[in-house]
């Protein structure tokens, strides 16, 4: 997308401005009325349209082609010319996203200074598209555990369908990354991946954020969905989106279409949608506050991303993910982690899960001293609290136990982190606590542990007084 394609029923014309241009080292495409143009444009997007209003003999006139190619492809520049122009005309061209507009008969000096500065703007239009789609990349899915391989398989598996995908999972998991793999491993890579932060976006404005407007002071100001055309729209946290958007929503799914706020005209969109949501949306509809119908046409494929304590393998890959790329990209200092360091990010509670780690690691590269490996004592653990001559303080609820029970307890809780640290891996756990496999499996017996198997993982829980 380097050309300029030149559209004028005057052959005289086309010609004259194609060898002005080719002079200036251009390369040109020429048409000589609508449905030329329209070839031309959807065999290759040109890099700028120099566009003659008046086209004799042709089903569209320039305004038409205009509109049309803007809502199809609306990065590309459109100069407008004319021998008939006047301000109307000029109004009206730029107000459905033209350029420029130039009059004929034109001075060529004036129009290659449009025309240069219309390329330049092209070019950073394709640049920030590259850069946009170079974020979407799939490199910071990172992870080995079963859980982890389990979800990668499921994305695997819609990324070369055009199916909707509905993310499920608590809040930090990684549920706009997921989208983002899918993205980047799809047919639509090279194309927008456009977010929409539901929960963000002030419920007054949000029609006008998703479909845009139109305004005679401000012309056409496209929204989030004409963004996106050719691409994938994430609705991010989907169950905070207006009721009425929701029903606006539905129906540009079932037509593909929808018309701008203070608009008229039909904006067709090929759009893929992924969702996601860290709410029970059925638990949603039945409050009345999601709309059923929406619903299913949102979750053609569910798809859950785990949280950081069902993969606790992958905390020790990821943190050192974390470390490499802040240095990379902020140029924090480069560390590595003591094996202490990640036994205790392995036995931490995780509610944010890897947006908590990445926002730790960030924390401990600005405070930390950046010399040597991340020491244990560097890490910050609510969870845990110790005095100042380091003895531990233990819980008012222990505090209140009588030994042996505080004992059980205490066995329990630090065997079930393990067990979770581990992956459900009993060989591993009995290896790190210092015990016989069979002598570990009594013990767990003793304390009414049990083992499950949740998301591909081992992971422990507590029987409440019955065998497994």
């Amino acid at each position: 997308m380097s050309d300029i394609l030149i559209v004028d029923d005057e052959r005289d014309i086309r010609e004259l401005i194609s060898d002005i241009l080719e002079d200036e080292g251009y390369v040109t495409r020429l048409a000589g009325n609508s449905d030329d143009a329209m070839t031309e444009v959807n065999a290759e997007t040109p890099a700028l349209l120099i566009l003659d209003i008046w086209l004799k003999d042709s089903k569209m006139d320039g305004i038409d082609i205009l509109k049309t190619v803007k809502r199809d492809n609306p990065d590309v520049p459109i100069i407008i010319i004319s021998g008939h122009g006047n301000i109307e005309i000029a109004v009206a061209a730029i107000k459905q996203g033209a350029y420029d507009f130039i009059e004929k008969p034109f001075n060529i000096d004036q129009l290659l200074v449009v025309i240069r500065r219309a390329m330049e703007t092209s070019r950073l239009r394709r640049e920030n598209s590259a850069l946009k789609r170079q974020e979407t990349g799939a490199a910071s899915m990172v992870g080995s555990s079963a859980a982890f391989r389990a979800l990668i398989g499921q994305l695997d598996k819609v990324t070369k369908s055009n199916g909707r995908v509905m993310l499920s999972g608590p809040a930090g998991a990684g549920k706009e990354l997921a989208a983002r793999y899918i993205h980047a491993n799809s047919t639509r890579a090279t194309a927008p991946f456009v977010t929409v932060g539901c929960a963000s976006i002030d419920a007054e404005r949000m029609e006008e954020v998703l479909f845009g407007r139109e305004s005679p002071e401000r012309g056409i100001e496209p929204g989030l969905l004409e963004q996106a055309h050719g691409g994938v729209v994430y609705f991010d946290e989907v169950a905070d989106m207006p009721l009425g958007t929701q029903s606006k929503i539905l129906r540009v799914l079932v037509d593909q279409q929808f018309t701008r706020v203070g608009g008229g005209d039909k904006v067709r969109v090929d759009i893929r949608v992924i969702s996601s949501t860290n709410r029970n949306l059925e638990s949603e509809i039945a409050a009345g506050n999601f709309r059923q119908e929406l619903f299913h046409r949102l979750n053609v494929v569910p798809i859950e991303v785990p949280s950081l304590e069902e993969r606790r393998e992958d905390i020790p890959e990821l943190a050192r993910y974390f470390l490499d790329m802040f240095h990379r990209t902020q140029g924090l200092p480069a560390r590595e982690l003591s094996d202490e360091a990640v036994t205790l990010m392995q036995t931490m509670i995780w509610p944010g899960n890897v947006r908590q780690l990445k926002n730790l690691i960030e924390r401990v590269l600005i405070l930390g001293d950046g010399t040597g490996p991340i020491e244990a004592r560097e890490l910050p653990n609510d969870e845990e609290k110790t005095a100042e001559d380091g003895r531990v303080v233990i819980s008012g609820t222990l505090a209140t136990m009588p030994l042996r029970e505080a004992r059980e307890a205490f066995e329990r809780e630090y065997l079930l982190t393990q067990i979770n640290r581990f992956g459900g891996n009993i060989s591993r756990t009995a290896n790190f606590v210092g015990m016989e496999r069979s002598a570990l499996h009594r013990k767990l017996k003793s304390l009414g542990v049990v083992t499950n198997s949740k998301a591909g993982a081992r992971i422990a829980e507590v029987n409440q007084g019955e065998e497994a």
